[in-house]
C-alpha cells in the first residue's frame, strides 16, 4: 500500500463541501494536487481558499465548475483537467430526503439518479485516470439498512453499489470502489428545519454503537484508504457507526 499521496493528482467532484471538501482537505495536508469542482465558481472560489492554507508542502489546490447532472459538462471538465490518478466523485444533495414513498416526487427522483448515478457513469466514461490509478464513488447505508418509506434513496445507493462493482470489471486494472457513509454531520443537514435536523441527528446518534454521528474527517479516512490500497477493487466501505448492527 502506498504510504502517502503526496506529489497524485486527484479530482474531486463535489469537493467544495462536506464529506468531498473533508476529502480533499485530507489530500491536501498529503501534499497530493488537488481538483475540487462544484456547481458553483464561488464555493470553488472559497474552497481552494480554505485548502490553500492548510495545505503541506508542494501541494497543488485548483477548482473547476461542472453540472454533475449534464453529460457534456462532465466531459468538459475532465478533458480540461486532464490525466489523473484518482477521481473521486462525492456529489449529492439532500433532496432524497424528501422521496418518500409513496408519495414519490418524480422530479426529485430522478434528479437524485441523474447526479449520484448517471454523472458517476460520465465522469468514469470520459476521465483519463493512470496506471496504478483509481476511481471512488458515493452512495450510503440506506441501500444496507433504509428507513421506513426510504425505498428510493435505497435504490439510489442500490445502484451506486453495483455500478462500482460493474466499473471495477470494465475498467480493470484501473480500480473501482466506493464509500457507504452513515450520518455525517455537514452543511447538507442545514436546508432542514432546525427541530426536525436536531430530532433526526439525535436519533441517528442513538440507532449507532458510536453513539454519535459521523464528520467529514471521519469518512475522507475511509477514501484516502482506498485510493492508497492498490489491491482492492469493486468494494464498499461502510463508514456509518456501526448503524447497521443496531
Amino acid at each position: 500500500m502506498a504510504t502517502t499521496l503526496a506529489g497524485k493528482t486527484v479530482l474531486v467532484v463535489g469537493g467544495t463541501s462536506g464529506i468531498g471538501y473533508g476529502v480533499a482537505e485530507a489530500l491536501a495536508a498529503q501534499s497530493a494536487i488537488v481538483i475540487v469542482a462544484s456547481s458553483t465558481q464561488s464555493k470553488v472560489d472559497g474552497a481552494v481558499q480554505r485548502l490553500q492554507k492548510i495545505a503541506g508542502e508542494g501541494a497543488k489546490v485548483s477548482g473547476a465548475t461542472v453540472d454533475a447532472r449534464d453529460e457534456q459538462s462532465i466531459k468538459a471538465l475532465v478533458e480540461g483537467v486532464g490525466e489523473v490518478d484518482h477521481l473521486v466523485w462525492t456529489c449529492g444533495d439532500l433532496e432524497m430526503v424528501g422521496i418518500h414513498f409513496p408519495n414519490i416526487d418524480s422530479a426529485v427522483a430522478k434528479r437524485a439518479f441523474d447526479v449520484r448515478f448517471w454523472g458517476a457513469v460520465y465522469a468514469a466514461k470520459y476521465t483519463k485516470i493512470k496506471t496504478g490509478g483509481s476511481i471512488v464513488l458515493t452512495h450510503g447505508s440506506s441501500q444496507m439498512k433504509p428507513a421506513k418509506s426510504w425505498s428510493v434513496p435505497a435504490g439510489v445507493c442500490g445502484s451506486v453499489d453495483a455500478l462500482a462493482r460493474g466499473l471495477a470489471v470494465d475498467l480493470a486494472p484501473i480500480r473501482v470502489n466506493a464509500v457507504a457513509p452513515g450520518a455525517v454531520l455537514t452543511e447538507m443537514w442545514d436546508s432542514i428545519p432546525t427541530d426536525m435536523k436536531n430530532a433526526l441527528l439525535k436519533g441517528a446518534a442513538e440507532q449507532s454503537l458510536a453513539k454519535r454521528v459521523g464528520t467529514p474527517q471521519d469518512v475522507a479516512e475511509a477514501y484516502v484508504f482506498l485510493m492508497k490500497c492498490g489491491f482492492i477493487t469493486g468494494n464498499t466501505i461502510h463508514v456509518d457507526g456501526g448503524s447497521m448492527l443496531v
